[in-house]
This record gives structure tokens, sequence and C-alpha cells, in this order.
């Protein structure tokens, strides 16, 4: 016979190809086996007919009917589960979400230095719950900027303070704030840089400064850099993310971020 007469070949239709998802009833075109998808086993598909009993069919071209039209079933590709987005502070992004009206509730903080850190880590967080960061000239003058400020239940104070720690000046400061929409909290490092882990900012540890010369002053001279402003470029560049910064800083943000969110702050 001359193949080349017969053209029915080229007129067969494409068999369509489906992916053999859990659940999918099809037949066996060779043995009539009818039964839903179950699993899969050393290249074979498994199926499950109506009274429980199991078999299995290799994946060949053609080899099944789905509504009694012959397809070639494969296996489903592998679902990508999608990451969730995290924010440098380690909460989950919430994407496409305007930044919110400021809330007349703030958060303030001792310098500069302090803002940027805490913008680095938690700018996305305060951004979405609508929390200013204010920073203040140090807290010598805390009560009376708080007494200034006049908070109460629809605008709530938190202070984040440079060396908390008992017999310091700074808590001498802290003990004479007295309201009940005032939360001030702290960490014990002398200064918002010594925050930073000394790992991520590529030295073993922070220098010891001797008491009577300013501390960063005195950091700069043990490593060698001339100028305070170079110094601090380079720690806020180290920084990406929470974990680059001591737990109490965190621990402390925290605490404030949802102090000044509380529900009744929008009464």
């Amino acid at each position: 016979m001359d193949v080349l007469a017969n053209n029915d070949w080229r007129r067969r239709r494409a068999v369509p190809v489906v992916e053999a998802e859990i659940d999918l009833v099809v037949e066996d075109a060779d043995s009539g086996f009818c039964g839903a998808v179950v699993g899969f086993e050393f290249g074979a598909v498994i199926l499950e007919d109506r009274h429980g009993k199991r078999r299995n069919f290799p994946l060949e071209p053609a080899a099944f009917l789905l509504d009694g039209a012959p397809v070639t079933l494969v296996r489903p590709a592998p679902q990508r589960v999608p990451q969730r987005k995290m924010t440098a502070s380690g909460s989950v992004a919430v994407p496409g979400v305007p930044a919110r009206v400021a809330r007349r509730s703030r958060i303030w903080v001792e310098g500069i230095h302090d803002a940027a850190l805490v913008e680095r880590i938690w700018g996305d967080d305060l951004r979405v719950e609508g929390v200013v960061v204010e920073p203040l000239d140090g807290i010598d003058e805390l009560r009376a900027a708080v007494a200034e400020f006049s908070p109460g239940p629809v605008a709530r104070l938190g202070v984040l303070v440079d060396h908390l720690v008992a017999g310091s000046k700074e808590s001498r400061i802290v003990s004479s704030i007295q309201s009940p929409y005032v939360l001030v909290t702290g960490h014990p490092y002398v200064d918002v840089w010594q925050a930073v882990k000394p790992a991520a900012v590529g030295i073993a540890a922070w220098p010891v400064v001797p008491p009577g010369r300013p501390w960063k002053e005195g950091v700069c001279a043990a490593l060698g850099v001339p100028d305070p402003s170079d110094m601090w470029r380079r720690i806020l560049s180290s920084v990406s993310s929470f974990r680059d910064v001591e737990t109490p800083l965190i621990n402390s943000m925290e605490r404030l971020i949802d102090f000044v969110t509380e529900p009744d702050d929008d009464v």
C-alpha cells in the first residue's frame, strides 16, 4: 500500500493533554476501568473506582478517556506556594495598603539617629498604622515636653529612651512622668549606635569608652574613623531588618507601637 496516497494520518486530531488532578474521573482506554485519580506511583496514575478498588495505569499518550474522548494524562505541575513578603520589622507586609492618615498619638525618640534607625526597621509598619516618630534633642526637658503635648485617650505618647538603666539620670527623669496615656520604654545601651549588633557593622564588639569622654567620639577614635557622621552612615547602611539590632530595642519599640495604636486611640 502506498502510504503517501493515504492522508488520514495528517487529519487525525491532536489528543489533548490533561493534568491528572486528584478526583478527576477518567477511564483506561484499554481495560475500560473507570475511576478517580487518587495519586501517582512509579510513573503511573492510581485510579480508584466507585467500589474502592484501585489500579495503576502507565501515563502513556492517549491512554485514557475523559467524557468519552481520548486524552493524555500528565502529572500536575508542582504548586508553588507564594512566599509572604515580610517587612524589616518581621511583620507580614500588606501590599497596596496606603499610609494611614497620621494619628494624634506620637512616638518620641532621643535624636535623629534614633529616628532614622526606627524608620529603617519599623517604617512600613508605622505608616500603615499612621504613627509619626519625632526626634527630641535629648530628654532633659521631657517632663515639660509631655505636659505641652497634653496626652489623653486620643493622643497617646510613647517615648524611647537610651541608657534606661537603674540609677541613671535617664531613669530619674522617666520616673517623673505619671500619666496612663504615656509609656516610656528604653534600652540599656549608651547610644542607639550600640543597639546595632557589632557583627552587622563588621566589628567584633563595640569599643569600651573611658568615663568622661563622649561615647561616639571614643568609638570613632577606637575604630579609626575620623568623622562620626561617616561612622553613622556605616552603621545605618548595615541594618536591613530587626535581626541586625539587639533584642531590648526590638522589645521596647514593639511595646510602644502597641501602646499608641490601642483601640481607644480612635475614639
